[in-house]
C-alpha cells in the first residue's frame, strides 16, 4: 500500500512552514514578545501538529523512504513539537529560572558542562549501571534455568522473588551503600537486586510459554531436558527475556542514580542532582537528567535492534 499522492511534499510543506512559523515565535518571545508570539506560536503548533498528523498517515509498511523515516522522523517532529512549546512558554511567559528553565538555557549549560557530566556519565553508566545490568540479568537467567530444572526452588524462590521486588529502592539502597562501601560497588550492587528479578520471574514464564503439542513431540523424540531446552523452550523463552532485558535497562539507571543519593564520591549523575539542587542551580539538575534519559533511550533502543534480530520469526516482528 503506498501512500497519497502529493504527501510527501505537503509534510515538507507543512513542516517546513511549522519551523519557520516557530523560529519567528522563539525570535518573538526573547525579544517584545505580545500578541504576534502567541499568535506566532499557535500557528507554528498547529501547521506542527498537522505536519506530524500526514506523516503519522502514511503506512508503516509503505514501500517509500517516507515510510521508513517515519520510525525516526515522527517522534523527533514531536518531540521538537514539545521543546517549542516548553521553550515558548518558559520565556513568553517569563517563568522563573528556578522552577523550570527554558530548553535554550539548558542545553548552554550541557554544552558548557561537557567535562563534568562526561565524568558523571562514566562513573554511574559505565562502572555501575551496566556492570550491575550484566550481573543481575545474568544471575535472574541462570537461578532461572536451575528454577526450570528443580521444581522445589521455583516454588521456595518465586514468592520471595515477588516479595523483594517490591521493597522500595529507598530502603535497600542505604543498607547496600554501607555494606559495600561509597563508590560504584555499592551502586552495582543496588542495581544487581532491581534487575535480578525481574529477569527471573520473566525467563521462568518464558521457559513455561512453549506449546504441549511442541513439547509433547520433543518428548516423542526422546530428546533430553537441556536438548529441549536449546531447541524448543529457550527460543520460545526469548521475547520474554528481551522484555526483562529492556525493564531492567530503566531499572538499573534508576536505581543507581537513587543509590547515590545514599553517598557517593563527588561525582555521578545522583550527586550532581542532589548537589545542585542544594544550589539551586536547576539548568544543571536538568542538563544531568537530560544525559540520564538519552543514555537510557540510547540503551533501550539498542536491546530493541537485538530483540528484532534475534526474534525475527515473533509475529510482532515479521513483515505484513
Amino acid at each position: 500500500m503506498s501512500a497519497p499522492a502529493g504527501t510527501p511534499s505537503r509534510i515538507l510543506l507543512t513542516g517546513l512552514a511549522g519551523m519557520g512559523a516557530a523560529f519567528l515565535a522563539i525570535v518573538l518571545a526573547h525579544g517584545t514578545g505580545g500578541i504576534l508570539l502567541w499568535l506566532a506560536a499557535l500557528t507554528a503548533w498547529l501547521l506542527l501538529w498537522l505536519a506530524n498528523q500526514l506523516w503519522s498517515a502514511v503506512p508503516e509498511r509503505a514501500p517509500t523512504a517516507l515510510a521508513r523515516a517515519g520510525g525516526i522522523g515522527i517522534p523527533f517532529l514531536f518531540g521538537s513539537t514539545l521543546l517549542f512549546l516548553w521553550e515558548v512558554i518558559c520565556v513568553g511567559l517569563k517563568v522563573p529560572t528556578v522552577l523550570l528553565p527554558p530548553p535554550s538555557m539548558i542545553g548552554a549549560r550541557l554544552m558548557g558542562s561537557l567535562p563534568t557530566l562526561g565524568a558523571d556519565f562514566v562513573q554511574t553508566v559505565i562502572r555501575a549501571v551496566i556492570p550491575g545490568w550484566i550481573m543481575g540479568s545474568l544471575a535472574g537467567f541462570l537461578i532461572a534455568l536451575l528454577c526450570d530444572r528443580f521444581g522445589f526452588l521455583r516454588r521456595g524462590l518465586m514468592p520471595i522473588g515477588n516479595f523483594i521486588s517490591a521493597l522500595p529502592i529507598i530502603g535497600i539502597a542505604p543498607i547496600l551503600v554501607m555494606w559495600f562501601g561509597f563508590d560504584w560497588q555499592s551502586k552495582a550492587a543496588v542495581v544487581v537486586v532491581m534487575t535480578f528479578f525481574p529477569m527471573l520471574v520473566n525467563t521462568v514464564a518464558g521457559l513455561a510459554s512453549a506449546g504441549h503439542l511442541e513439547r509433547d513431540l520433543m518428548r516423542s523424540y526422546g530428546a533430553s531436558w537441556a536438548r529441549t531446552l536449546l531447541a524448543l523452550r529457550l527460543p520460545a523463552a526469548m521475547p520474554f527475556i528481551f522484555n526483562a532485558l529492556k525493564i531492567n535497562a530503566t531499572l538499573a539507571m534508576i536505581g543507581a542514580i537513587v543509590a547515590e543519593f545514599f553517598g557517593t564520591p563527588i561525582v555521578g549523575m545522583g550527586f550532581r542532582i542532589s548537589t545542585e539542587v542544594g544550589r539551586m542551580a536547576v539548568d544543571m539538575v536538568w542538563a544531568t537528567i537530560a544525559i540520564a534519559a538519552i543514555a537510557g533511550s540510547s540503551f533501550y533502543a539498542l536491546l530493541v535492534l537485538a530483540e528484532r534480530r534475534v526474534t525475527f520469526w515473533h509475529p510482532s516482528n515479521r513483515q505484513k
